[in-house]
């Protein structure tokens, strides 16, 4: 009888998660215990809402001064941040909360570490280039897709370079992740689909992540360490409440049961992608995005199945197990690999992502460096099960911008 490989399982996680309905009342109690100074991170559409209000009159309560900075815009450009730390210096906060989207809870990241450490976000870009702690962190996601209250990922916009940045660090985790999904119930249907979207590529990403040798220097050495046995625990638990309500909370934005199941679904993705990582979806994303200005979750959304569809070679047994998740009917393991990446497709179709990179706005003539700067993503590009190249990513580009996954059967 042939010994089984070693179970490997890796985790990097806040010391403190609370979902569910109404868990937002918690947040006044849990920052007193973090600090007498906070500066709250948001953008306008979320700083409008009373609820928003709500929490920082609970803030207040529980004796902590707040500054609250509602500046924050989608894809957080550098000099976003910069204004940010420069008009809270005086306040001189000991906690920061980023409430709203991936880009408010990145942009409570981001200042957090320039107000604990100094210098140019830029010096931070890569892998463990933050030297140290931050000072505590409190995220809350208003909305079902980015994973980034669990991440220890920030994702910047260089307008410099032309491109987003990643500054990765497991000291970029937060202390403590609220996640209610209450409040969501106010994310429109476009939005509600791309935050799902977004979760569901996190998902699928992080559980077909090249598996790494089991070395004790394993997550020393790396951030993002691939597909382990604790990681795929939540990816699946992420893919199978995606299928079960995405499309709900896209059609009823009331439905609190999807509502609740898909920002669990959220939060277990980015358990998931948080350590295993993500790859050549994300990859591509960063210059489609910078291109098109369209929004990263229907960027990697539309880019997923033709990724899968890439990968299948090296993902059958892997693709079969997420078709069994997500309770598609049973058949031999490579027809229900197959089945799993059509099922995908069809599920975002549903939800409205665009079906290729042409209906997302690219142009036939931007393909060739979408290809060439997606290598530039080296964390993303070494995440891959299957080996990437330009040839590989000019023929995943091809594909994606005719929307015609048959051409990668093939490849």
């Amino acid at each position: 009888m042939s010994e089984l490989p070693p179970i490997f399982g890796a985790l990097r996680l806040p010391r403190s998660i609370l979902f569910g309905r109404g868990q937002r009342h918690a947040l006044g109690s849990a920052a007193g215990k973090c600090g007498r100074r906070a500066l709250v991170c948001t953008d306008a559409r979320q700083g409008a809402q009373p609820e928003f209000h709500a929490m920082v009159a609970d803030l207040r309560a529980h004796g902590l001064e707040v500054h609250v900075f509602d500046r924050t815009i989608p894809d957080l450009p550098i000099a976003s941040i910069t204004a940010c730390v420069e008009e809270v210096r005086r306040f001189a906060p000991d906690l920061v909360i980023g409430i709203g989207g991936g880009s408010s809870m990145d942009m409570a990241k981001a200042v957090a570490v320039l107000l604990t450490h100094g210098g140019d976000i830029r010096s931070y870009y890569g892998e463990f280039a933050v030297p140290g702690s931050v000072m505590p962190l409190i995220a809350m996601p208003t909305t079902a897709g980015t994973g980034s209250e669990v991440t220890p990922v920030a994702v910047v916009s260089d307008e410099e370079r032309g491109a987003k940045v990643g500054i990765a660090s497991p000291y970029l985790i937060p202390l403590i992740a609220i996640c209610d999904p209450e409040l969501t119930v106010s994310c429109p249907p476009a939005l509600t689909a791309c935050s799902g979207a977004d979760a569901l590529t996190h998902a699928v990403e992080a559980y077909t992540t090249l598996a790494r040798p089991a070395d004790p220097m394993l997550t020393e050495q790396h951030v993002f360490v691939g597909k382990n046995v604790l990681s795929d625990h939540f990816a699946r638990l992420a893919v199978a409440k995606i299928f079960l309500f995405l499309e709900r909370a896209y059609r009823d934005g009331n439905d609190i049961e999807a509502r609740e199941g898909l920002m669990l679904a959220a939060l277990a993705a980015g358990c998931a992608f948080g350590t295993a990582g993500t790859a050549a979806a994300h990859a591509l994303q960063y210059p489609v995005g910078n291109l098109t200005h369209t929004a990263h979750g229907d960027g990697v959304a539309t880019l997923l199945p033709f990724v899968m569809q890439f990968n299948q070679p090296y993902c059958i047994r892997s693709f079969a197990e997420l078709a069994r998740t997500a309770d598609l009917p049973d058949a031999p393991e490579e027809e229900m690999s197959q089945a799993f990446i059509d099922a995908v497709a069809d599920l975002l179709g549903r939800v409205g992502i665009p079906r290729s990179l042409a209906a997302l706005g690219l142009k036939a003539d931007q393909q060739e460096f979408v290809a060439e700067n997606a290598l530039n993503a080296a964390r993303l590009v070494k995440n891959n099960p299957r080996p990437l190249d330009l040839s590989a990513m000019q023929s995943i580009t091809r594909a994606a911008f005719s929307g015609e996954r048959a051409a990668l059967k093939s490849a």
